[in-house]
């Protein structure tokens, strides 16, 4: 039985992708943008923390949404429900992730809560989308979903702030690691 079908990650990229994904480009400047040394132009755009950071987010929500998986349909969950709770899971995750995205390095909290409204009106539509996925007949029937527990929202937001925490003590670490190197080693 699969964890989630085709229509389903059609459904998280298309609506992730333009309801959360365009929110970072209204995100503002960071602080102290213009006084960090320039990037070696020979450097990639995907380096190794960009493909650390991927691949990390990527095992996390892959864990979640399938050991969620596993586990509602255990616990007798219909499949509609488990493939209902996976792909929330996933939807869920890139909206925690998103906050950690507003800033490279810095903590998310660090931005401020009114620096992007349209960050938070996106995540605010993402949310009633996943209502809708999760709880109207037509997208039950159109994408072979079925409406969810009330406490089973707070197994998909328990992963979500694993992301969320995971990825902040990442770039806590990193910032770490920043403040020890000298200049030389930067250039």
């Amino acid at each position: 039985v699969l964890p989630i079908l085709p229509k389903q990650i059609l459904w998280i990229n298309m609506t992730t992708g333009v309801v959360l994904g365009i929110t970072l480009a209204f995100e503002a400047k960071e602080r102290g943008i213009m006084s960090r040394p320039p990037r070696k132009p020979d450097t990639p755009l995907l380096d190794g923390m960009m493909i650390g950071r991927i691949v990390i987010v990527g095992v996390l929500l892959l864990g979640g949404a399938f050991g969620l998986f596993e586990y509602t349909t255990s616990a007798g969950y219909t499949t509609e429900q488990a493939r209902t709770v996976a792909v929330n899971v996933i939807v869920f995750g890139e909206i925690f992730f998103l906050f950690s995205c507003r800033s490279l390095l810095r903590p998310s909290w660090s931005s401020g809560f009114s620096t992007n409204p349209i960050l938070f009106a996106g995540v605010v539509a993402m949310i009633g989308l996943q209502m809708l996925f999760t709880y109207a007949p037509a997208m039950n029937t159109l994408f072979s979903t079925a409406p969810i527990s009330a406490p089973t929202w707070l197994y998909i937001f328990a992963v979500g702030v694993l992301v969320h925490i995971v990825m902040e003590t990442e770039k806590w670490v990193r910032r770490r690691r920043e403040a020890r190197r000298t200049p030389a080693e930067i250039c």
